[in-house]
């Protein structure tokens, strides 16, 4: 790990533990983009570039020496809109006069230890400076006087850089910031493959491989966040790139709101990537001596595959964006009464719920939707945080007394950034809405989405769930949110600045996180939007676990944490076993399955356990063992991907491997039934050299026979068959 600059050569060279990436100042201060990949000497490496040209339509910069220097066909490390580069660009400024034409130049640039906190973003951190090297170039618009430093960082024993953008007001007069994207790199090639998540609700980050197009490919969201319908992720990856071999180039965007990450190939097979907010919608005026920060793009280079990107994404996620005290303790294992009551519940029907959960094992009761004001169903309320105690005799006070009695926690479901029309909150304060005077208010789940980037309103909401908080023994809560915006617009800002108003809504809900949990820190908050409808890196900053899907179905979820599981580790999925028949497609499924696909998370129940049966009690009380037991395994060991469930229309498989090689634990699901199929498996990343003990049956393997010959799981495997299967170092 290590960042240098060399004079002579005026290159720029980041290493970390297995890559390199590599830039230039070089004509006239413009700072060019080298290389990125696997790990380099420290060579000269401009020999590489070709000053090709299309003629006359592409035009050259004054400062080149002849007609062959155009930033057109050149690799640019930041490229700027409107002078001369027409390819999809990372940065441009609407200045005074009103013209977008955007140049920036080397002025500067400083190397130090550590790693500097963004202004009122998440990002990655370390807590001992000698474990991250920083790199900021500053650039700089003559015309404009803005300066515009590029970050880049890298953390000791990952193969990651971090990077983002500052954008200084450093003139006498107000510009405006069209986009600055986080990062931006060009490839001197096109023969990528691009794997990125789409879906729906309950129907989240399903994978999609396809090759690089000529052309512009993009991946966004304009809905107010992350999404469910795209993830702020994707991958660049050699054509035959497998889970265990290839080049393969991570980008991952830690941030909640309108995003974009574009793709394009252009007419000399050059690639370039870039992420960061969607431009879309945006527009940031910045005044003289401001600054404006975009959010922090993770990269992540992995000449071991598409399998060796995501383990590093994993430990990053862990260890160097969750915080807290949940970080690195055991998560409670909950019923969460959702599912099992939906508004219906009474106070015995909840005691009833907890007198069955205690005795197997169970730590915490999360009491879900409709418990505050009058909300019996989804048309009222929300916004009017207080307890409705017709409803839950002796309040949040006495429901916490009787779990402690039964040595169980309070979990609470919130929407702090919502408002229903039918509520008080609403009636006093319709202003208090994101809005656009003289446009009709469009109706989501029949509510309005609260204007966070109004300190006043973000204090009301503060205030409002910290008193609910405070009024009784809660340990946990459940932050929802079941809306996308529309009529994007502020009461509390002038004209010239509406289009800001996204960016600072996601902003007022981080500083509103932020006061929340600092406030709070031993309660253990997850975040949710409808499910995973705002799954991304910069939600983790503040929750340490998402509800991954509403979609419980164990079949669905195979495909949903599969896909997750690319990006983000199984420590911030969480995953309950559900009903059966299930509630989403209605599907029945074995008692066993729903847990054994749920173990692969942050593991709960979903369902009503004091009506279930004896023999499902028994398995609720093993599973919930098993999970304990497997903890450490499951949500600090290495992740292996073993059996796709998009490409293989039979089953699945995966596995988790402790750190230090001593257990891996096998799961598998078989989704469709084959007469007389072969289940056969190889396992990954074991010790070759030891011996492993299967839990159950007491054979003995050696490492590398599980992992080079694999086991036998037996043939005519029935659909819905699954297993976990644990094998210990002896």
């Amino acid at each position: 790990m290590q960042i240098t600059y060399n004079e002579n050569r005026k290159t720029f060279k980041i290493d970390t533990e297995n890559s390199s990436y590599v830039m230039i100042v070089r004509k006239g201060g413009h700072l060019q983009h080298m290389y990125y990949g696997a790990y380099v000497g420290d060579d000269d490496l401009e020999y590489m570039f070709s000053d090709v040209i299309n003629e006359s339509f592409t035009p050259w910069p004054p400062c080149a020496e002849d007609s062959h220097f155009a930033l057109d066909t050149q690799p640019q490390e930041y490229p700027c809109n409107g002078t001369g580069d027409y390819r999809i660009s990372a940065f441009s400024l609407e200045m005074p006069c009103g013209n977008s034409a955007t140049s920036l130049k080397y002025v500067s640039h400083e190397i130090f230890s550590g790693k500097k906190k963004l202004s009122g973003l998440p990002a990655t951190y370390v807590e001992d400076e000698a474990d991250a090297v920083t790199l900021e170039i500053k650039m700089r618009d003559e015309l404009a006087c803005a300066d515009v430093i590029l970050s880049y960082s890298v953390i000791k024993g990952y193969d990651a850089i971090m990077r983002h953008t500052r954008v200084l007001n450093s003139g006498k007069a107000p510009f405006f910031i069209e986009k600055a994207y986080s990062c931006c790199v060009d490839f001197n090639e096109k023969d990528y493959d691009i794997i990125h998540f789409y879906g729906t609700w309950a129907a989240e980050r399903q994978m999609e491989r396809k090759p690089v197009i000529q052309g512009i490919s993009e991946i966004a969201s304009k809905r107010g966040s992350s999404s469910h319908n795209h993830n702020p992720f994707i991958v660049l990856c050699d054509h035959m790139a497998t889970e265990d071999f290839g080049s393969v180039y991570g980008f991952a965007l830690c941030y909640s709101g309108n995003f974009s990450a574009k793709v394009e190939v252009d007419t000399f097979d050059q690639t370039r990537v870039i992420m960061g907010i969607n431009p879309e919608d945006f527009k940031w005026k910045l005044s003289p001596g401001e600054e404006f920060t975009s959010p922090e793009a993770i990269m992540v280079y992995s000449s071991n595959g598409i399998g060796g990107m995501s383990r590093q994404y994993h430990k990053i996620i862990r260890k160097h964006i969750c915080r807290g005290k949940y970080r690195d303790i055991r998560r409670p294992i909950l019923i969460n009464n959702w599912e099992a009551t939906y508004f219906e519940f009474t106070t015995e029907k909840l005691y009833a719920i907890a007198d069955a959960a205690a005795p197997l094992g169970i730590e915490m009761l999360v009491l879900d939707d409709g418990w505050f004001a009058t909300r019996n169903d989804d048309k009222t309320s929300i916004g009017d945080w207080i307890v409705n105690e017709n409803k839950l005799q002796g309040g949040l006070k006495a429901l916490s007394d009787k779990l402690t009695s039964l040595n169980m926690k309070l979990g609470l479901w919130f929407e702090p950034e919502i408002v229903s029309f039918d509520s008080d909150l609403y009636r006093a304060h319709p202003d208090w809405v994101l809005h656009v005077e003289g446009r009709d208010r469009s109706i989501g789940r029949y509510t309005a989405v609260l204007d966070l980037s109004r300190k006043e309103v973000e204090d009301y909401v503060f205030e409002a769930v910290s008193k609910i908080l405070r009024s009784a023994d809660i340990s946990y809560v459940k932050w929802d949110f079941n809306r996308n915006l529309t009529e994007v617009g502020s009461k509390a800002l002038p004209c010239d600045q509406q289009k800001e108003v996204f960016h600072r809504y996601v902003l007022g809900v981080y500083s509103l996180a932020e006061r929340l949990t600092s406030t709070f820190p031993d309660i253990l908050f997850e975040g949710c939007s409808g499910g995973g409808g705002r799954f991304d890196c910069g939600m983790f900053y503040y929750f340490p676990q998402i509800w991954t899907s509403d979609d419980t179905d164990a079949f669905e979820r195979c495909k949903i944490q599969y896909g997750s599981s690319v990006g983000y580790p199984a420590s911030v999925m969480s995953a309950h076993v559900s009903a059966s028949p299930n509630h989403q497609t209605f599907r029945e499924m074995p008692f066993k399955t729903r847990g054994d696909v749920a173990t692969s998370g942050a593991f709960g129940y979903e369902l009503d356990l004091s009506i279930i049966s004896e023999e499902e009690k028994e398995m609720v009380k093993a599973q919930v063992e098993r999970y304990k037991e497997l903890y450490d395994t499951i949500v600090n060991g290495d992740n292996y991907r073993l059996i796709d469930p998009f490409t293989n229309n039979r089953w699945c498989a995966w596995e988790y491997v402790s750190e230090d090689k001593s257990q891996a634990v096998l799961t598998y699901v078989v989704t469709r039934f084959k007469v007389k199929g072969r289940y056969h498996i190889k396992l990954k990343g074991l010790d070759p050299d030891a011996t492993y003990r299967e839990k159950v049956s007491g054979r003995c393997y050696k490492g590398n026979t599980l992992m080079n010959v694999g086991i036998n799981l037996g043939n005519d495997l029935h659909e819905a068959h699954s297993d976990i299967v644990v094998f210990d170092k002896v």
